[in-house]
């Protein structure tokens, strides 16, 4: 019986590591898709930030920038993206992200940081190539 199922255990291993179907987008493609270069993050009744944008995925922790976290895809959409992440002695957050266009985003984001409550809801627009 043993030598039944190895066969049917390795088929089966090889089938989930396939290359996705055609049609199907990978996990958090919206922000992959967003142009790079240099981006201005300005929050709603406050200031503006201006960031070198290499990855859209790095809009996720802007509190948390540079931390290692565990991250959760609560949601995976053509225009909008939300994902939670908890980061191990530094806080966590929540971070909704939606794409007008591959320059002009909007972003809230809430959590907590080295035990403070934070809230960001602010308009992103690409302004042009990353100085240097």
């Amino acid at each position: 019986m043993f030598r039944r199922i190895v066969p049917i255990l390795s088929v089966a291993a090889l089938a989930s590591s396939a290359v996705p179907a055609m049609g199907q987008r990978q996990t958090l493609g919206m922000l992959d898709a967003l142009d790079r270069g240099s981006w201005e993050l300005r929050e709603r009744g406050g200031d503006a930030r201006n960031m070198c944008l290499d990855s859209g995925r790095r809009l996720i922790q802007l509190r948390h920038a540079g931390a290692t976290c565990n991250t959760v895809v609560v949601q995976d959409e053509a225009d909008e993206v939300t994902v939670q992440y908890s980061c191990r002695g530094q806080g966590y957050g929540r971070t909704h992200i939606r794409r007008e266009t591959n320059q002009l985003i909007q972003l809230d984001s809430q959590g907590i940081v080295n035990g403070v409550p934070f809230s960001v809801s602010a308009e992103g627009r690409r302004t042009g190539s990353c100085p240097g």
